[in-house]
């Protein structure tokens, strides 16, 4: 079904560069970048799928069962998208807030040109059909010599939907449910947009990975839908029959200052607030996975292991199962969906209240970007640390969030959210 060609670029940073840059020509493009960062999980450095051969596009209702038919239907590599919102087709829920961006509940494609990057080797994967493309390709993207070419945004002037004291407010209401006993944690979300207003996506993302350097960098584009993530949260993957999640839960900043930063890093590992907020997630993790997992397969091989970004130190858990090969990977995805990190526990109490306090739909903010491949494994991060837009609508979007817990602070939970908020801002402000 696929041509492969092995390809080895002088430069691999500066290939990745003119390679998204030629990329551009196309309405589909996902690009899935590891930054070169350590971890045990990695399949790939880096991906770049273009150019739709089939794809599907829905709202949520049935939306897993249609993606589980086209998954199976095209038995190829195919890339995209699940947005939050699809818990409404897992769950008896709704999605009733503003939505400024208006993107597809889910989108997948089956990519004509596909390259699949592995330490200084690429693997171009190309529809048989048009394998000659190849190296005309290859020399087209040599054409593409500088970052520069992107054309410059003007620096953004960025609105708050939630105020300070509103989200104090907020907060004090979602800890009110807590003192009650309807919820253990949720994770409360705040959005910063600005209206009728341009930026080049591409540049954007360039911006924001420089500034991030993250393990599970992406770049969307979807005709006039664009996504710029420095994410470095996996959401799930699947290698074989082992399935792989690493929940985020604890965050605190960084120093410039090597001694500061050892403290800051050290304190955010013996802290009991934020451990317990990883453990909490882990419990719901280990319970998402063992739906789908032969029975006593469920284990945490990491608990609150403290890893360190260029803009946070965060706290995460690394937590794996075993499935037989009978079970069918969209089945996985479903069952797991929306990610325990970006939820609460209870999970479905947790959305509920979460629906009701925030003020506007999610959409793809804390769902999952990735790919399903020919063989069935796949791998998807969580949609975080982003910068969404949509061209047509000439509205930019970025939110962040943090878990509420019994311990939490309104005001140091403010704080964290200015924290993580630091990268997006500091892109789109100039």
């Amino acid at each position: 079904m696929r041509t492969s060609q092995i390809f080895k670029p002088r430069n691999v940073e500066a290939f990745k560069k003119q390679l998204l840059l030629w990329a551009q020509q196309f309405n589909e493009v996902v690009w899935l970048d590891s930054n070169k960062y350590q971890q045990d999980y990695s399949s790939f450095d880096a991906v770049l799928a273009v150019d739709a051969s089939s794809s599907i596009q829905t709202d949520y209702q049935n939306a897993f069962k249609k993606l589980k038919a086209y998954q199976t239907k095209t038995k190829d590599w195919i890339f995209g998208y699940l947005t939050y919102d699809l818990k409404n087709d897992i769950e008896d829920l709704a999605s009733c807030n503003f939505d400024g961006l208006r993107f597809p509940d889910l989108h997948f494609f089956q990519p004509k040109k596909l390259f699949l990057f592995k330490k200084d080797t690429v693997e171009i994967q190309y529809l048989n059909y048009l394998k000659a493309e190849i190296n005309k390709d290859l020399e087209r993207i040599n054409l593409h010599k500088e970052e520069s070419q992107c054309e410059r945004s003007s620096p953004v002037k960025i609105k708050l939907r939630i105020h300070k004291d509103e989200y104090f407010e907020k907060v004090n209401t979602m800890l009110g449910h807590i003192h009650r006993g309807d919820i253990y944690e949720a994770n409360f979300c705040q959005e910063f947009y600005a209206e009728n207003t341009e930026i080049n996506p591409l540049e954007t993302y360039f911006k924001l990975n420089e500034i991030s350097t993250p393990p599970f960098a992406s770049f969307v584009k979807f005709h006039d839908n664009y996504v710029a993530s420095a994410s470095p949260e996996r959401y799930v993957k699947k290698v074989g029959n082992t399935i792989i999640s690493q929940p985020i839960k604890g965050t605190a900043k960084r120093s410039k200052k090597t001694k500061e930063d050892d403290i800051l890093k050290t304190n955010l590992s013996k802290d009991e607030k934020e451990r317990s907020e990883n453990i909490m997630i882990v419990d719901l993790v280990r319970n998402d996975l063992s739906k789908t997992a032969v029975k006593g397969s469920v284990k945490v091989n990491e608990l609150c292991k403290v890893y360190t970004f260029e803009q946070v130190h965060q706290m995460i858990s690394t937590v794996t199962s075993q499935v037989e090969a009978s079970v069918h990977p969209v089945d996985i995805i479903e069952t797991t969906f929306p990610m325990g990190s970006m939820t609460g526990a209870p999970k479905i109490s947790a959305m509920e209240i979460i629906e009701k306090l925030e003020e506007t739909k999610r959409g793809i903010y804390s769902g999952a970007i990735g790919y399903f491949a020919p063989n069935n494994d796949f791998d998807f991060n969580v949609v975080i640390r982003s910068i969404l837009y949509n061209h047509t609508k000439k509205y930019i979007s970025y939110s962040v969030g943090g878990a509420i817990t019994a311990k939490s602070e309104p005001l140091k939970e403010y704080e964290e959210c200015l924290v993580k908020a630091k990268a997006m801002r500091e892109v789109l402000e100039n």
